[in-house]
């Protein structure tokens, strides 16, 4: 099913054009190609936008940037916006600071099925690498490469993936930046909540909709793998609102979010 199923790949990114570059390059590698990336920009200066246009000259799938102005951490919003416009039935979604193993697309589609979403590992590249990995421009890691912790979920064995069970809750290793869902069931909950600003909990309260909405997670273990590329912690000035939040998704079980996707679905 997934191979015949049009896809959306979504990264998102905010001012830190070095690294957008390498998920750029990781993109080109990608052994399984999606259909169309959207880049959601939450803001980002002249070199984001020049970046990207130099790679639209000869990217093998449309590129498109979407942004809007920089008025702090709008992560939700932008992303909104984004998969307002996405084309594909189902949407991948990753992160400006993840460079993507050569088969996380490939992984993703293999693994679609009607009532689930999906969520795979994610690899810390260590700060005392960064120096190495942006001037060598260095895109193909693996378990073995210098620069990474917690080794073990950069193997990459996919049959080995069926051994873990889907899960009807919530599990707590799940990342926004390594996720798959239908876009109609993104709809469905209305999307990501407008509701928080500044860092934290956005990805986990969809996550919680999507249990809500009746769907099973499944985790992509030793296979849709992303590096995440070291940065210093975000602000979490908001974090204490963003916890109240999620916890009235979770108390009432929330479903669907008043302030979500809907007012840009005419735009798209």
């Amino acid at each position: 099913m997934g191979y015949h199923i049009k896809s959306t790949l979504i990264i998102s990114t905010y001012n830190w054009s070095d690294a957008l570059e390498l998920v750029l390059m990781s993109i080109k590698n990608q052994i399984t190609l999606p259909n169309e990336v959207i880049i959601a920009d939450d803001g980002s200066k002249k070199d984001t936008r020049d970046l990207i246009q130099r790679f639209q000259n000869n990217f093998p799938v449309p590129l498109i940037h979407v942004w809007h102005e920089d008025h702090g951490f709008n992560k939700s919003m932008i992303l909104n916006k984004a998969i307002a416009k996405a084309q594909g039935e189902y949407i991948i979604q990753s992160d400006g600071d993840c460079i993507l193993h050569p088969s996380f697309v490939k992984d993703h589609l293999r693994f679609i099925k009607k009532g689930h979403y999906l969520f795979g590992s994610r690899v810390n590249i260590q700060a005392f690498y960064l120096k190495d990995l942006f001037s060598k421009k260095q895109v193909k890691l693996h378990a073995f490469s210098k620069g990474i912790k917690k080794r073990t979920r950069a193997i990459h064995i996919p049959v080995l993936t069926n051994l873990y069970k889907i899960r009807n809750v919530f599990s707590k290793k799940f990342r926004g930046c390594n996720t798959s869902y239908f876009k109609s069931d993104f709809l469905a909950v209305n999307g990501y909540n407008e509701d928080f600003r500044g860092w934290g909990r956005e990805d986990s309260e969809l996550a919680y909709r999507f249990h809500n909405y009746g769907l099973k997670g499944r985790r992509l273990r030793y296979c849709g793998i992303v590096f995440h590329i070291f940065h210093n912690e975000k602000s979490k000035d908001r974090l204490e609102i963003n916890n109240d939040i999620e916890k009235t998704t979770i108390d009432n079980k929330v479903v669907w979010c008043k302030n979500g996707i809907d007012k840009y679905l005419s735009e798209a």
